[in-house]
């Protein structure tokens, strides 16, 4: 455990002696302990791995109200994984059993059964294409005080032989109609970030081919979508990796870390995290992130698991000038291949509801 972390909880015991006594350090945390833990974030984020890990491990001993969801989310920043954690944590006090991680070997059995059937569906996958609404905020420095930017209306087309393309159909609701030309990637509009790096399809199956020689670790258990979830980490060294971000002309291959949150009885991945690691120093990205949320959608009478909303996060110098970028993605209106996305309407607000904590 990392040597802050310790001392923080430390302190949490002498601050308050009737929980050093009255606790041992398996215990679940308090309500105070968590309290305190999470006030330090603001000044040290760095916590906030050993403090997930400290939940994941001890639990909580207390209700999980709406106000403590409200102080973790502001002094976190928002953290999903810290908010996500609590929550398990939260469905694990109340009900142990139905909550409870499995043992390794059937966890890896659920890895290898998806392993089998995620590569199985890249290989069957329909050619489709479907709309994009598209919110780009910035953000300067590293502040994630994020700033409207604009909204992009784009069609994406699926194809297995020649990958995803890109047609911007709308900027801020104004259709680019003769303008609009399919491309590989959507960057120069607006000079926001694209999606570029980010196969939507291929993205899980590479992580999971034997190939890519990834590394996977049973993290935590979650519900996603209602689906009883296995979340595993997972890390990517950079010589067998498939990832690319792309700055303009310039390209780079790197590393991948992140999360797979699989559903334990359809043996498929619902969300999907990945996170770049190994970028070369003088690369004009010097962070990428996005998360991948996938559902049931019906194609030409078939059902697939396909994309239903994205977040991609990137962080980029221009000289001594750090500016983040971040597109929030809803998917629209899958459609098989060879029909024409005709509906440019500006991006409704309700596609991309206030952030606040969720509620189990």
């Amino acid at each position: 455990m990392n040597r802050k972390l310790i001392k923080l909880l430390l302190f949490v015991v002498v601050l308050c002696p009737s929980l050093g006594q009255a606790q041992s350090a398996q215990s679940p945390l308090t309500s105070r302990e968590v309290v305190a833990l999470v006030y330090q974030l603001p000044k040290h984020p760095e916590l906030r791995d050993e403090i997930v890990e400290e939940i994941r491990k001890r639990g909580i001993g207390f209700p999980l109200t709406d106000g403590m969801r409200s102080l973790v989310a502001t002094k976190s920043g928002s953290d999903a994984l810290l908010r996500r954690t609590l929550e398990e944590a939260e469905r694990r006090r109340v009900n142990p059993k139905a909550s409870a991680r499995p043992p390794d070997a059937e966890a890896n059995e659920l890895l290898d059964r998806t392993r089998v059937a995620t590569l199985a569906a890249a290989e069957a996958m329909p050619d489709f294409i479907v709309k994009q609404l598209i919110k780009r905020s910035v953000a300067y420095g590293t502040t994630n005080n994020w700033l409207p930017q604009d909204n992009l209306t784009i069609a994406v087309a699926y194809r297995a032989n020649a990958g995803e393309e890109y047609k911007v159909l709308a900027v801020n609701g104004m259709p680019l109609g003769g303008e609009a030309k399919q491309t590989r990637d959507y960057n120069g509009e607006g000079g926001g970030a694209t999606s570029s790096g980010v196969e939507y399809i291929s993205a899980v199956a590479d992580v999971l081919k034997p190939e890519s020689k990834t590394v996977f670790k049973l993290a935590d258990t979650d519900l996603i979508q209602g689906r009883r979830t296995l979340v595993f980490e997972y890390e990517i060294e950079k010589p067998f990796s498939t990832l690319n971000l792309r700055a303009g002309e310039a390209t780079a291959n790197v590393g991948s870390r992140g999360r797979v949150w699989v559903d334990r009885e359809t043996n498929r991945v619902l969300r999907f995290e990945q996170i770049a690691t190994e970028i070369p120093g003088d690369f004009p990205i010097t962070a990428a992130s996005s998360v991948i949320d996938y559902d049931w959608v019906t194609i030409n009478e078939n059902k697939y698991l396909l994309p239903t909303h994205s977040e991609i996060l990137l962080t980029s110098v221009n000289g001594n000038r750090s500016q983040q970028s971040r597109n929030e993605i809803r998917f629209r209106g899958y459609q098989k291949f060879g029909a024409e996305l005709k509906v440019i309407d500006e991006i409704d607000e309700k596609d991309f509801p206030p952030e606040k904590p969720e509620k189990p």
